[in-house]
């Protein structure tokens, strides 16, 4: 029996065979640490099958046989095996592929939405963009697994999976919405097994998997997805881009109130991150020396508690601790802006401070409560009034306050009849 034997090839540099042509441009396009063949690299020989017979292999021949040795010497085997991905490196768009200059993530971030993440991803969905680490597409960007997520977060630049993290906030993978990444970037070698893919969505309740957007062999593609991806499952990392705003998405959003408990002392979470930047944008930007950041700091409650004085807020109602009032005024950019000076006041168009929920309850009776109800008659809810109205809060008054809310487009707990900050704030505004 003919015992096969294992010598190693190298392309001629003269040989015209489709084999040695295709190797040594695989070679040239490389840079050296993703397996690159510049004159003093000898690494990364191809591996070709002949017989002791002396048979003799055509390139072409070689370059099969050395696929399919990589095929059975390629260690563990996903469910959907991927190839390795290997990427270009930092650059500015529309690149030849030579490296470009560094990229400053430091700098302040373009600002997108969701949505728009997911729309740019689909868009190259759609076209089904070919996989091309040396290739860019029309809209500027490398055409490998981080020129794509670099495009879908809009960041102006050709980024690689070694500095996709300082345009982001690490997050838990329970807190994944879709616009978000999953990042593994294999430091001991980043050709082999580093990728990124786009979070799209949950596809089950036990959140075992979901959609994946992401470029890959052959073409840019959306895909079902178990966590977090087919191979090297454990070492992907969930990110945020810091530059998310407000906007929906698919199967969800950050512009829901994440609960109080992701706020104050010890808290450090991507909300924490995006509270600042939303606080920033009402004038809070004197209180951030260093800039915001998704651990909770002193900063954050000085910031939230002179916009909530802002909206003429007092005690509990302005302790720094940002609620579902406080929230959706920031989401939506509605509320009154921090002065530029501390004590300044909201401006002359202030509403009149609102003096606690505790004084609107069952049994209650003080001037306020009169004040409001005399208010809501004003405003055309006084329908339930049979009497009065009066300083004693009665169902009549609650009826009137959710005839009001509803009015407002709230629904639920915002509808309950009882007036909190933002009620107070559109009846005396």
């Amino acid at each position: 029996m003919t015992v096969p034997v294992f010598e190693e090839y190298e392309p001629a540099a003269d040989c015209g065979c489709r084999g040695c042509a295709q190797r040594r441009r695989t070679a040239a396009a490389l840079p050296v640490r993703h397996g690159g063949h510049p004159a003093a690299h000898g690494a990364r020989r191809a591996l070709v099958l002949a017989t002791a017979a002396g048979m003799v292999l055509t390139c072409g021949a070689a370059q099969a046989a050395a696929h399919a040795a990589g095929r059975a010497t390629g260690g563990a085997t996903a469910v959907d095996p991927q190839p390795v991905n290997p990427q270009g490196q930092v650059g500015p768009l529309n690149s030849d592929g030579a490296s470009g200059p560094p990229s400053a993530p430091d700098t302040a971030p373009r600002t997108t939405t969701r949505t728009d993440i997911i729309k740019r991803a689909k868009k190259w969905v759609a076209a089904k963009v070919p996989y091309n680490m040396a290739a860019y597409w029309s809209d500027g960007y490398r055409q490998d697994c981080s020129g794509f997520v670099s495009m879908a977060w809009n960041l102006g630049t050709n980024e690689w999976t070694g500095s996709l993290a300082a345009f982001g906030t690490k997050i838990a993978r329970a807190d994944l919405e879709p616009g978000d990444i999953l990042l593994f970037h294999n430091q001991a070698d980043p050709a082999v097994g580093s990728h990124v893919t786009v979070f799209g969505g949950w596809t089950d309740s036990a959140h075992t998997h979901y959609v994946a957007y992401e470029q890959t062999r052959p073409n840019t593609r959306q895909a079902t997805t178990p966590m977090a991806y087919w191979s090297n499952s454990s070492k992907y990392v969930a990110y945020r881009y810091n530059g998310i705003v407000s906007g929906a998405s698919g199967s969800g959003s950050n512009t829901a109130f994440p609960g109080a408990a992701k706020f104050g002392p010890g808290a450090d979470n991507a909300y924490v991150t995006q509270l600042g930047k939303l606080l920033i944008a009402q004038g809070g930007k004197r209180f951030y020396t260093v800039g915001e950041g998704p651990r909770w700091s002193d900063a954050d409650k000085r910031a939230t508690q002179a916009f909530q004085q802002a909206q003429g807020w007092k005690g509990e109602e302005a302790d720094g601790i940002p609620g579902p009032d406080t929230w959706s005024l920031l989401i939506k950019g509605t509320g009154h802006k921090i002065p530029a000076a501390a004590g300044a006041g909201g401006g002359p168009n202030q509403a009149e401070a609102y003096p606690g929920r505790s004084l609107f309850q069952p049994g209650r009776s003080s001037s306020q409560v009169q004040r409001l109800g005399s208010r809501l008659v004003k405003k055309g809810y006084g329908t339930h009034y049979v009497t009065g109205p009066g300083p004693r809060w009665t169902e009549a008054d609650r009826r009137n306050v959710e005839a009001f809310q509803r009015a407002q487009g709230w629904s639920g707990s915002a509808a309950d009849g009882y007036p909190g900050p933002e009620t107070w704030r559109r009846l005396f505004a």
